[in-house]
């Protein structure tokens, strides 16, 4: 059982590259591409999220405010009581 955990099988033709930590950079291209690319992936599904969205707030704030009035006593009901 000598082995190490990563060297359990051994896997022909397959190449495996890697690099350093201390090599790679940890933004790299973050203010020129990353910003831009959320914008654009923003603009592109706000469209297509936002409608129903909207949709579903309207419905539960009308929904609320109809249940609401329905939970209030009409006073005209009871205008002969004593």
């Amino acid at each position: 059982m000598g082995h190490h955990f990563g060297d359990l099988a051994r896997v022909r033709h397959v190449i495996t590259y890697s690099l350093s930590p201390f090599e790679q950079r940890a933004f790299p291209n973050y203010f020129s591409k990353g910003i831009p690319n959320v914008w654009r992936r923003f603009s592109s599904s706000f469209f297509k999220v936002a409608p129903p969205m909207i949709l579903m707030y309207l419905t539960y704030t009308w929904g609320n405010s109809v249940h609401e009035q329905g939970k209030k006593k009409n006073p005209a009901d009871f205008k002969d009581d004593e």
